[in-house]
């Protein structure tokens, strides 16, 4: 069964900026504990992600490339708010960052992810990484749409 490990920090500062950046559009068919659906377009191509629930910083993934009109269709079936944000790649020490600039309802909010080959696996923090919230459910972008950033009272701001 293909695993995800991916631990999730906020940003500081803009040293992770690179040119362009994708843009994405998420929304969620099924969100809960037990189990996420969700359909993504990212750039000129969309993808339907199964993900099983969460231990740690690991969780059962599939992932699957759909034809784009597919996604649209699929997004116009999704259960709250869709999610935007545009997504950046910064190569550091060996190991690829996600660096997540939402945008809409959750502005403000920028998150930075690495994924893992297992959960204790060392690796170098750029030093515009700051705060780990991985354990931190609302962070989660399944979370972001019904919850979104510009609602929470105690913001952290990275």
């Amino acid at each position: 069964m293909p695993t995800e490990i991916e631990r999730r920090f906020l940003v500081t500062g803009t040293e992770w900026r690179q040119a362009g950046g994708v843009r994405f559009c998420q929304g969620y068919l099924c969100r809960g504990e037990a189990r996420t659906v969700r359909v993504r377009l990212a750039g000129e191509k969309a993808f339907l992600t199964i993900k099983g629930p969460t231990r740690g910083a690991s969780r059962a993934e599939f992932e699957y490339e759909i034809p784009v009109a597919d996604a649209e269709q699929l997004l116009r079936l999704c259960d709250g708010p869709v999610i935007q944000k545009i997504r950046h790649v910064v190569v550091f020490s060996g190991f690829r960052w996600e660096v997540d600039e939402f945008l809409g309802d959750n502005t403000g909010l920028i998150v930075a992810e690495i994924e893992l080959e297992r959960e204790d696996q060392p690796f170098e923090r750029p030093g515009w990484v700051g705060p780990e919230v991985t354990a931190d459910p609302r962070y989660r972008n399944s979370n972001l749409g019904p919850k979104p950033y510009s609602t929470w009272s105690d913001r952290t701001h990275a």
